[in-house]
């Protein structure tokens, strides 16, 4: 079985290349619209490849995993809010504030708090937010980073009480149905040029249904404030997929937040290979 790293570095580069074909969709479709595409696609193949309703849930199991699809839906949400109005890379390393809380409360000794201390540091470079950056794209970046923690959370919680990825197909289709009436209104253009769909259920696929699928299998094998870690690739991988796809050059601050970020990470080297029975 490939190490949790590898399985989520995977899934960064399938969330970031989804993003930027979603802002792509920006000029056609409003971004919420986008983002409720997003999460009913990826929220249509989960379900059919696992068809949860076939096994047996306690009420706590699916009360769990609701609530888990909900923090979801509302992280891509207010994500794609971002991005129509930061550049990828920024907009992800603002959105970091909510797993570096997460990993702050689980670290434990010089050696964690020191990458924890240096993660920060490069989120803050590769953010520079300075006075004149868009206010509303921030606070809606903070507010993705909210429900980023609360999803790790939650997305624990899932894996570890044996729904795993039966929880994420029934989240989705939570978070889907939650979100319907701040994407519905904006669909029109789509009866107009069918095309949209393509590409919109492609953001979907790439950008929930893959990554979050191996978010489960990778929370079922290691310990929460460890993921919340690692989820400091994904301001390197979003710059990077900004640089290549969308043209959004990174300047000598992003380059310098980049190598911290990655050198927090090498400090970081607890034991990973705790697992569980569910994995």
């Amino acid at each position: 079985m490939a190490a949790p790293e590898a399985l989520f570095a995977v899934g960064a580069v399938s969330q970031y290349a989804g993003a930027a074909i979603a802002v792509g969709l920006f000029d056609s479709l409003a971004p919420a619209t986008v983002a409720w595409l997003r999460v009913l696609g990826a929220a249509a193949v989960v379900v059919a490849l696992r068809r949860p309703w076939r096994r047996s849930w306690t009420r706590q199991e699916l009360g769990w995993s609701v609530v888990f699809g909900l923090a979801l839906a509302a992280m891509n949400l207010l994500f794609y809010l971002a991005i129509d109005r930061l550049p990828l890379g920024t907009a992800v390393a603002i959105e970091f504030a909510g797993p570096i809380t997460i990993a702050a409360i689980g670290a434990r000794g010089r050696r964690g708090v020191a990458s924890l201390a240096m993660a920060a540091a490069g989120v803050l470079l590769l953010a520079e937010v300075e006075a004149e950056a868009n206010a509303l794209g921030v606070v809606y970046a903070l507010g993705a980073g909210a429900a980023w923690a609360t999803y790790i959370v939650l997305g624990h919680r899932v894996s570890r009480n044996g729904s795993a990825v039966d929880g994420l197909a029934v989240g989705m289709a939570a978070g889907a149905v939650a979100i319907t009436a701040v994407g519905l209104p904006g669909i029109g253009p789509v009866f107009d040029d069918p095309g949209l769909l393509l590409p919109a259920l492609a953001a979907g696929v790439l950008s929930s249904a893959v990554p979050y699928v191996i978010d489960q299998r990778v929370l079922a094998r290691i310990a929460r404030a460890r993921f919340a870690l690692l989820q400091a690739l994904l301001p390197v991988c979003a710059t990077g997929v900004g640089l290549v796809a969308l043209g959004q050059t990174p300047g000598a601050l992003e380059v310098a937040g980049t190598a911290l970020v990655v050198a927090a990470l090498s400090v970081h080297q607890r034991p990973t290979r705790r697992v569980a029975s569910a994995a």
